[in-house]
């Protein structure tokens, strides 16, 4: 009996101690800050019959591609997500059909168990077709859901032989997703198309691309875009700006993606306080071909139509990004202590600025103008400068007062040289 009330008592103050514990430990756990997902990665390798040709160390493409995916597979970080797909691993027939189709996960995205990874691995044998879109599109669905930043890196050593499904198309439509997936491009082979066709893949996700020669540089080059896909990123957040200020969707301050066409105006709006400044800038990615002389243009207006403000930045015969900005510094309001000057308490009254982005690209008539180029908006809402009147409201920036000094050094230069040389004639005619 005095065991069992012992037994009692002693429990009860164990459950006392627990809910004591949990009471104080649960609220600490609430304040914690979620944890960020884990980043997926999804290596996906060219197994088409070319790999057994042997010109890399003195071995065959697939098996220098074996040993470095060992490498990579023992460095991949803990917290890395990562799955392997192949392209023309089973498929050794001559039906187009078949063969295009020949793509699956080979191992699937998630934690890694690296022996089971590398057993995958070691069964591949190069054998059929080089279906690179549709490996591309199945790698996309591997890596879908969640937030986590995505990466694709793709091995390969020759161009897609299943057109008219162009793999750059299909890149281009992966970015159209608005998933913010990249895709790294690494070949095999020092060939002019190849070399062609792999950078359009990448430069159409903002990725990269890299021509490899030997076993250390892809196992060095795939390690480092595994570890690259770990690193904190700032992911931007898809939007869509819409014909016309009224219907243009609010923007924060923050980062977005969006897609424009051809010689289109894409419209946003933000709110700036009183004593705020608006700080915007985009950059447009000529993520295909495109004609010489094209331009991008930010502006700045008011909800009535009155520009406040603009940035224009042009170029000419590349292919890659460029990049326009502009700031609206607005000044306090007339009133007490900042506010709308009626009570002294009262929030001040947000402006509303229309941002409109425009175009001039264009491209031969050969290249698809769907889905529209790559859009990179920053915006940003800071303090305003002490003087608001500054000139970079005027869109003139902070450098004005150093152009003034130089156009007025060169005027007087220009009339004391000109004075001395009257003088000079002049004596000169006298003697």
């Amino acid at each position: 009996m005095i065991i069992r009330r012992r037994l009692t008592v002693g429990v009860g103050i164990l459950l006392a101690t627990l809910t004591a514990g949990l009471g104080t430990a649960l609220p600490a756990a609430a304040d914690e800050a979620p944890t960020k997902a884990s980043p997926k990665v999804e290596l996906v390798l060219d197994v088409s019959g070319s790999m057994r040709t042997r010109d890399i160390d003195g071995q065959s493409r697939m098996t220098a591609a074996k040993q470095a995916f060992n490498e990579v597979l023992d460095a991949v970080p803990e917290q890395v997500q990562l799955g392997i797909r192949t392209l023309g691993a089973d498929y050794p027939g001559d039906d187009r059909k078949v063969g295009c189709k020949d793509t699956k996960q080979l191992y699937p995205v998630g934690p890694l168990d690296r022996t089971e990874a590398k057993t995958a691995v070691a069964t591949l044998a190069p054998t059929g077709w080089t279906p690179i879109g549709p490996a591309l599109l199945g790698a996309a669905d591997d890596l879908e859901g969640g937030d986590a930043t995505r990466r694709i890196v793709l091995i390969s050593d020759g161009e897609d032989t299943c057109g008219p499904l162009d793999p750059c198309e299909v890149a281009r439509d992966i970015a159209a997703r608005g998933i913010h997936l990249v895709i790294d491009t690494l070949g095999l082979v020092p060939n002019a198309k190849i070399r062609q066709q792999l950078t359009c893949i990448a430069e159409a996700t903002g990725g990269t691309y890299t021509a490899v020669q030997h076993t250390d540089e892809l196992s060095d080059r795939v390690t480092q875009l595994v570890d690259r896909a770990a690193e904190p990123v700032v992911t931007p957040v898809a939007t869509e700006g819409a014909d016309s200020c009224s219907a243009a969707p609010q923007l924060k301050a923050g980062l977005y993606t969006d897609r424009q066409k051809f010689g289109e105006h894409r419209w946003y709006r933000v709110d700036v306080l009183p004593g705020q400044e608006l700080r915007a800038s985009v950059s447009v990615s000529a993520d295909r071909a495109v004609n010489n002389d094209y331009g991008v243009l930010l502006r700045a207006v008011t909800v009535h139509g009155r520009e406040i403000v603009r940035g224009s930045e042009s170029g000419t015969g590349r292919t890659d990004a460029i990049s326009s900005g502009l700031r609206y510094p607005k000044p306090e309001q007339d009133g007490t202590d900042g506010t709308d000057g009626t009570d002294g308490t009262d929030k001040p009254a947000a402006e509303t600025v229309c941002l409109q982005l425009s175009n001039s690209f264009s491209a031969p008539a050969s290249v698809k103008t769907s889905p529209g180029m790559p859009v990179e908006l920053t915006v940003d809402v800071v303090d305003a400068p002490d003087d608001a009147a500054d000139a970079a409201a005027f869109g003139l920036g902070r450098g004005w007062w150093l152009l003034g000094v130089l156009v007025l050094t060169g005027l007087i230069a220009g009339l004391l040289l000109g004075w001395i040389s009257r003088w000079r004639i002049a004596v000169w005619r006298t003697n």
